[in-house]
């Protein structure tokens, strides 16, 4: 990402965790960023692909998240790890909500393909089924899917 890109991307990608795709709107993000729209379009040309460069940094983001999940080998680090990258878990949820769209569910799992790997080892410690992965995988699968239902206004960050 060029430098000049990043308080748009950073502006999309919040917006985004809070309110999914429905509250990106060109004109807001040029207010949030303190830029014209002749600037969005320059670096961004439409929506469509501004939104492709928001997946493209959630999965690099992602990609890091999983690095740190795979390194907690207790719950305090996991938690740790969930509690600095929130934003992230928030862009995530609203891929999951808004799966229809083959792009966000596309994201969604190639995410999850990473991420439940990485979380496995430590939340099998954590409940207590380290002898039996495919239970564990299926608790877990189970959690995230309750996880997926906070809010960022439950979360305190509204």
């Amino acid at each position: 990402m060029k430098p000049i890109e990043k308080p748009w991307i950073d502006a999309g990608y919040h917006i985004f965790a809070r309110e999914g795709p429905r509250g990106l709107n060109i004109e807001r993000l040029a207010r949030t960023v303190g830029k014209n729209k002749a600037s969005f379009y320059h670096l961004f040309a439409d929506l469509h692909l501004f939104t492709e460069r928001l997946l493209q940094y959630h999965q690099q983001r992602a990609n890091i998240i999983a690095g740190k999940e795979s390194q907690s080998t207790r719950e305090a680090e996991l938690i740790e790890v969930i509690l600095e990258h929130r934003i992230d878990l928030l862009f995530n949820r609203e891929l999951r909500f808004h799966r229809e769209n083959p792009d966000f569910e596309r994201c969604f799992t190639a995410i999850n393909q990473r991420s439940v790997p990485a979380i496995l080892p430590v939340w099998k410690k954590i409940i207590g089924i380290s002898e039996n992965t495919s239970l564990a995988r299926m608790v877990l699968m189970l959690s995230l899917d309750n996880f997926y239902r906070i809010t960022s206004k439950t979360w305190g960050l509204s």
